[in-house]
């Protein structure tokens, strides 16, 4: 239970620590153009063991990206700030109370509650129900020991209360307990649906990851969450996030990493992405995933854009897809003026945009599913990312070079992020998988060129329709009808027919 020892006073969790993560629109401000800037990093092993130095080496990049957050005015509220590790199985077998199945046989995530007990029992009553109608065991709930008096007034009065709710799908009859991605489906349908049903929000529930975050700053975090600094806890990858609300509203869920994602800038074509989300919605089908309909909106109304980029990424990646599929398919380099590009890759991204509009940036972005960990910037390329490699299997990247300090002999690579291009870390393979390999993979594994042929329909090929010809003496009526004004007919059309470009003009 969180601690009350420093504050006296107590309420109700706020909206902007569960479900509504923005306030309502109201006068000027209107929540649909919330926009952050941020600092990311992530820190990976090539070795093949996880290690609780790969926790420290990436809370120490986070405390070295300070400056890349914000803190309120109450000198101790922070924009937000988290980490998202692998599963740390032996450290949760140590510290919970019932027994738990083999690792990838259970999914774990941290909830934000609400504050007060009868609410709060309730709602984890409701998730109860919710879990057992989609064929999950609950195995238990955890306190999560949180440090208070780390909290600035803002973030202890909209604080949540932190429980980590652990799942399984064991075996049933001649059916197998579900395992990894599998779990992990199931376990999507359970937190969109307490998401959707009750306002519950989960940092993550997986058999593969394990996030912690919120609205701290980054020399907060570690404290905050005493299970960071437990030397049980391992991991080979973390990605750690500080987050800098832009003329935003920081809350304990917008906060990152989130589910697969950390992101650093803008998608300025968020809305349009949204909106193209929202009108397939009718036509989504998945055979992994069963029913989508309780699962609606895949995009979330409040959230910011780098939540609604998560969600779409989760969705295709847990539809079959594998992470650089779907990073390839939000995410499309600028192949279209590409002369030297291969054919087949060239096919690869036409096909895709037929399904996927690009969400463009500029925006830095880091990666996982809790084994392969990458990172990329948008064809724009208009946000820095730096990574390196040191002899001993380390691999850093970090939103700019420094938040990890190596000695010269020890650094065995290094290099930038640039725009469409992929940096990917394997870690079950231990090695580095260079850009080049993986757009090769992805560009042969299907006939996307034969399907293109055989789908593709222009504009061009469509048969000539009969076009109505207007009269001359129709035409101010149908400027009436279509609004134009006389000013701009005057100012703006007209010159535009005489010159063939758009008249300059000042106030």
């Amino acid at each position: 239970m969180p601690s009350s020892s420093r504050h006296e006073s107590t309420r109700t969790i706020a909206p902007a620590a569960t479900g509504g993560a923005f306030p309502q629109k109201q006068g000027m401000y209107n929540p649909a153009f919330e926009k952050d800037a941020c600092g990311l990093a992530m820190v990976a092993t090539l070795r093949g063991e996880a290690g609780h130095d790969i926790v420290d080496l990436a809370l120490t990049a986070l405390r070295n990206l300070e400056h890349r957050g914000a803190i309120g005015s109450d000198a101790g509220t922070g924009d937000g700030a988290g980490i998202l590790t692998q599963m740390p199985d032996a450290f949760l077998r140590e510290v919970v109370e019932f027994d738990l199945p083999a690792v990838g046989e259970y999914a774990v995530g941290l909830a934000f509650l609400p504050i007060e007990r009868h609410e709060r029992d309730a709602q984890k009553a409701a998730i109860v129900r919710i879990a057992e109608s989609e064929g999950l065991t609950v195995l238990g709930w955890r306190d999560v020991p949180t440090a208070d008096d780390n909290l600035g007034k803002l973030a202890f009065d909209a604080r949540p209360a932190f429980e980590q709710l652990f799942v399984s799908r064991p075996a049933v009859g001649d059916s197998p307990a579900l395992s990894g991605i599998q779990l992990d489906r199931r376990a999507y349908r359970l937190r969109k649906r307490a998401q959707h049903e009750l306002g519950a929000y989960f940092v993550s529930l997986s058999s593969r990851t394990l996030g912690y975050k919120g609205m701290v700053t980054t020399l907060q975090l570690e404290p905050f969450y005493p299970d960071l600094q437990d030397e049980r806890f391992t991991t080979e990858l973390a990605v750690v996030h500080s987050r800098y609300s832009t003329n935003t509203f920081p809350s304990w869920p917008l906060a990152q990493p989130l589910r697969m994602l950390a992101h650093n800038g803008e998608i300025n074509t968020v809305n349009g992405n949204r909106n193209w989300m929202r009108a397939r919605q009718s036509q989504l089908e998945s055979e992994l995933l069963g029913d989508i309909r309780p699962l609606l909106p895949i995009c979330v109304d409040g959230q910011s854009d780098s939540a609604s980029f998560d969600e779409v990424l989760e969705l295709l990646s847990l539809t079959g897809r594998s992470l650089p599929h779907a990073i390839m398919m939000m995410v499309p380099e600028a192949y279209e003026k590409q002369t030297d590009m291969p054919d087949d890759l060239r096919a690869f991204y036409e096909y895709h945009s037929m399904q996927m509009e690009p969400w463009d940036g500029p925006a830095a972005l880091i990666f996982t599913d809790g084994t392969l960990v990458g990172a990329t910037l948008d064809r724009n390329g208009l946000r820095p990312g730096r990574w390196t490699e040191t002899t001993d299997g380390i691999v850093v990247i970090g939103s700019e070079t420094g938040v990890l300090d190596f000695e010269p002999e020890r650094i065995k690579r290094r290099g930038r992020l640039r725009p469409g291009r992929m940096f990917l870390v394997d870690t079950a393979a231990g090695r580095i998988v260079e850009d080049e390999e993986i757009k090769r993979d992805l560009a042969t594994m299907s006939p996307w060129q034969e399907w293109l042929d055989e789908g593709r329909v222009r504009l061009r090929d469509l048969p000539e329709r009969e076009h109505i010809v207007h009269p001359i003496a129709s035409i101010t009526r149908r400027q009436r009808t279509f609004g134009y004004t006389e000013e701009e007919v005057r100012i703006l059309l007209t010159p535009m027919g005489q010159v063939g470009a758009e008249p300059l003009g000042a106030m």
